[in-house]
């Protein structure tokens, strides 16, 4: 990759005014992975189902609240164990050591198998270092234990559009967007790769 990864919060901005998929590729390694969640404040932030429904109903300032709602409970793991070893792969992924990172997030997975997030942040850094087809299996494992995970879903949608499918990524950006119809990087990827699917489909 031409462009050097440097690893933040989700603090970092994405700005795509000039298209540059590698580009793309590093921001977006950096904002999927490194969201790191607000607790809760309602009193319903527990309930997934009620939180997806109001994300999919609300408008854009409302959903900044639910989504930082929804990443919140999809890091619970349940376990002391489990949530040290996922802090511990983000902190080194924020350090930008993607070899120790990776290491703890093996030991995350091993540990607790059906942890979606585990899966997810561990894509995550095998996406951050070209590891695609590492990253699309840890992403499809993650969805399968939540299919839900928006992020997850653009994660696969940014592969299969690197990997030259644009017919898939476009599917994966339109499922996530249903799912969170205000997550600005998606709409982007729609809006960018929208046309060039329908232009060469006639």
């Amino acid at each position: 990759m031409d462009i050097p990864l440097r690893y933040a919060t989700l603090n970092v901005v994405m700005s795509i005014a000039s298209i540059n998929l590698k580009g793309i590729v590093a921001a977006t390694a950096l904002l999927v992975t490194f969201s790191i969640p607000c607790l809760a404040q309602q009193a319903d932030s527990r309930d997934e189902a009620e939180l997806l429904q109001q994300l999919a109903q609300s408008t854009p300032d409302q959903a900044i609240g639910i989504d930082r709602q929804l990443k919140s409970l999809w890091s619970l793991s349940g376990s002391a164990s489990a949530d040290l070893l996922l802090e511990r792969g983000r902190e080194a992924l924020e350090d930008g050591d993607t070899k120790a990172a990776i290491e703890h997030l093996t030991a995350l997975t091993d540990h607790a198998p059906d942890f979606a997030e585990g899966w997810h942040v561990r894509a995550s850094a095998f996406f951050g270092i070209e590891r695609f087809g590492m990253a699309a299996a840890d992403l499809e494992y993650a969805l399968s234990l939540n299919p839900n995970n928006y992020e997850a879903i653009y994660g696969l949608g940014l592969i299969f559009e690197i990997v030259g499918q644009p017919d898939k990524a476009l599917q994966a950006y339109e499922r996530a967007l249903a799912i969170h119809p205000h997550h600005e990087e998606v709409t982007n990827a729609v809006n960018r790769l929208k046309p060039q699917v329908e232009g060469s489909a006639l």
